[in-house]
């Protein structure tokens, strides 16, 4: 099972609100997930809950972040 970190969307039309999990890479973008890392607004462009410790859990475990996690990562 290959694991990403990666965006999952929530929120309403026109109003995007994203959710960082990690997931297996042959689900659906906004299906089932493993665990939650924060969560991100795109509109403020600011990470409003972020957990950089879980995240290095799971890439300490082998999970590949999207390239939008890793610049996020880059930015906090």
């Amino acid at each position: 099972m290959a694991v990403k970190i990666r965006f999952s969307r929530i929120g309403k039309k026109n109003r995007p609100y994203w959710r960082i999990v990690a997931v297996d890479s042959r689900k659906k973008r906004d299906g089932a997930y493993l665990d939650n890392l924060g969560t991100y607004d795109p509109i403020k462009k600011q990470a409003i809950q972020f957990h950089k410790e879980r995240i290095q859990e799971w890439v300490a475990k082998g999970a590949e972040c999207s390239p939008a996690v890793v610049k996020l990562l880059k930015a906090a």
